[in-house]
């Protein structure tokens, strides 16, 4: 999966949240001071030439919807960051976390009784 930027990512938590949107409803989403119309549709039309948005045509205008779930993309970021950072090993990942003080052993341990609940 292509990685988004911080902006990207921001822009389609909108699409995520409120599906549809034209470019100018975007806008309403941000505070004072908004951007530029033309930021936020240059970042929309990057979203979809990375396969994450298309688009639907009313008129002279588009709006645009996400082709890529919020689950789907965290999924996707989350092995590769496993992938890139950890040798591919969910194990190191979680290790890292437990050292870090990231996660508790009590969490840890919760987590344990989750997976093997649904591997019942």
């Amino acid at each position: 999966m292509k990685r988004l930027t911080r902006k990207e990512e921001e822009v389609m938590a909108f699409f995520w949240e409120k599906g549809a949107l034209f470019v100018k409803e975007i806008l309403t989403f941000y505070p004072e001071p908004k951007p530029h119309f033309n930021t936020i549709s240059t970042i929309v039309r990057g979203l979809e030439a990375k396969g994450f948005v298309s688009h639907e045509t009313f008129g002279n205008t588009y709006r645009y919807y996400p082709l890529i779930s919020k689950e789907a993309f965290r999924d996707g970021t989350l092995k590769g960051v496993i992938e890139k950072y950890f040798n591919n090993s969910y194990l190191s990942a979680v290790s890292a976390l437990v050292e870090k003080e990231d996660i508790s052993l009590d969490e840890l341990r919760q987590l344990i009784q989750d997976v093997e609940a649904l591997r019942q």
